[in-house]
């Protein structure tokens, strides 16, 4: 018996109507809402990373396990990117724009081999919105829509099924968060034990003073 993919052959029963649609009024955008989609798929992840770093600088002047979960939010959120990775593996759906016939995606297409289920980018923006959201609810507030604009960003481009976004939106929102309160625990012995050593402070508290 052959080792078949479980999604790479599914073709038009698994969306394919649904992607011609999507791909149909993406091509009928302006030249320049198209332009700035493609940006925005990179450029929301940018923005999620900068939120990171935002969390940290402002954890600094708090208490260990604030500075903890903000360390290691990215690092949950990469755990949950991974992971998906594995299920990329597993299911080695082949990408729409290879898969779907007569369909006009506007990204060019993933080298094969690149599965398409689930999505990368909304596993990673959406495991760094709900990470955020244990650490700083003012940051998930900005990040939710960016997360939610950088997955949909995937399907207009072509690049994904819509599946494909929901389930890696699903997987980056529950799986990063319970790997962040997972570590939280020695995350939070070594930030105490970090802010013990000079020449770690400036980086994990933001006034020398008050810890003397």
């Amino acid at each position: 018996m052959t080792d078949q993919p479980l999604l790479a052959q599914a073709g038009d029963p698994f969306g394919g109507d649904l992607y011609r649609d999507i791909t149909q009024v993406a091509g009928d955008t302006p030249s320049w809402f198209q332009h700035l989609v493609e940006l925005g798929t990179e450029g929301g992840i940018l923005i999620l990373l900068a939120l990171f770093v935002a969390a940290w600088w402002r954890a600094r002047r708090g208490s260990d396990r604030a500075m903890a979960l903000a360390l290691l939010a990215p690092v949950a959120t990469g755990v949950a990117y991974m992971a998906s990775e594995v299920l990329k593996v597993m299911f080695r759906e082949e990408r729409p724009c290879r898969a779907v016939s007569n369909a006009l995606p506007l990204a060019e297409c993933p080298e094969p081999g690149d599965w398409s289920f689930p999505s990368n980018h909304s596993v990673i923006a959406a495991g760094a919105a709900f990470t955020l959201f244990l650490i700083w609810r003012v940051g998930f507030r900005i990040a939710l829509p960016v997360a939610v604009l950088t997955a949909l960003s995937r399907i207009f481009l072509g690049v994904h099924y819509l599946h494909d976004v929901i389930a890696g939106f699903a997987w980056g929102a529950i799986v990063a968060p319970v790997v962040l309160l997972l570590v939280a625990g020695p995350g939070t012995l070594a930030v105490a034990w970090l802010r013990s050593l000079p020449v770690m402070r400036p980086l994990v508290v933001h006034n020398l003073a008050r810890r003397r």
